[in-house]
């Protein structure tokens, strides 16, 4: 049986993704597959770029790889702040690297197909968390023009959102991997919840099976959540771009987007009314 190691969501974040590095290291893991998102938000574009260019066996495009490589100009002013800050610092060759990646893998795995994208099989900014309805589910399964193949998958295992699930749809298995760098598995009210410590941590999926088979046989998942030294990665980032954001989703595990992501969620049709009542209560 091989263990793959599946990390996602970096972000910049180079004292959280050397964590999870040595961490895999001494797990007798065979290969490593990355889901994208390798910069935005952090300072260490091209330490992380070049770790994961080095350590990873496949690395598939995310939304942040996508755009801070392939466009130039934003829709709006702190959208373009946020773009420019990140094309600042990475070279050019780094960029085109980004701009290449494939948006999904799949493998056989005891007998099942394993379909690995960043967000969704349509949409690289996709958003499926795991209080979607049934159908919205069992889309994440079907293939799209983006896709290698175009039969139904038996195991998804994707990124993006920063939180860690696991969900059996019709018996077959959609798995988020969390976030190495910009972990959303702690949710704090920053008036309603006094006792702040150091709350997030990197996370990454290791998924067991036989690889390239045919035949069914056994599978295994395993969430890893690691502390790492959150204080030496904002020491090291004073100079990233809002940095007070940084510092508030990194110590605090408060996103500094909330608002964009109500907006962004609520035009695609989405419901977060109970959402936001979890939030406030």
């Amino acid at each position: 049986m091989e263990r793959i190691a599946i990390i996602s969501d970096i972000h910049g974040n180079l004292e959280a993704l050397e964590t999870v590095l040595s961490d895999i290291k001494k797990r007798n893991i065979d290969r490593i597959i990355c889901l994208g998102d390798i910069l935005a938000k952090g300072r260490h574009f091209s330490e992380c770029i070049k770790l994961v260019r080095d350590n990873c066996d496949v690395v598939i495009q995310g939304n942040c790889d996508y755009y801070f490589s392939s466009f130039t100009k934003a829709d709006n002013e702190v959208n373009d702040k946020r773009l420019q800050y990140n094309r600042a610092n990475t070279t050019e060759e780094e960029r085109e690297y980004l701009a290449n990646l494939p948006y999904s893998y799949e493998m056989k795995l005891s007998g099942n197909l394993v379909r690995f994208y960043h967000a969704t099989p349509d949409r690289i900014d996709g958003y499926v968390g795991d209080m979607a309805d049934l159908d919205t589910y069992y889309k994440m399964f079907l293939p799209s023009d983006n896709i290698v193949s175009q039969d139904i998958a038996d195991i998804v295992v994707c990124g993006h959102i920063h939180k860690t699930y696991m969900m059996k749809v019709f018996n077959r298995t959609i798995v988020n991997v969390g976030s190495v760098g910009n972990s959303f598995e702690v949710y704090r009210h920053k008036d309603k919840d006094a006792d702040y410590r150091n709350v997030t941590k990197a996370t990454y999926l290791i998924l067991g099976g036989n690889v390239d088979s045919e035949d069914v046989g056994p599978i295994s998942y395993e969430f890893v959540e690691l502390d790492y030294d959150i204080d030496k990665e904002l020491s090291t980032s004073v100079d990233a771009h809002e940095y007070d954001g940084l510092v508030s989703e990194l110590k605090y595990g408060l996103y500094r987007d909330l608002e964009g992501i109500r907006d962004s969620l609520t035009s695609r049709g989405l419901d977060i009314s109970n959402i936001e009542k979890k939030h406030n209560d």
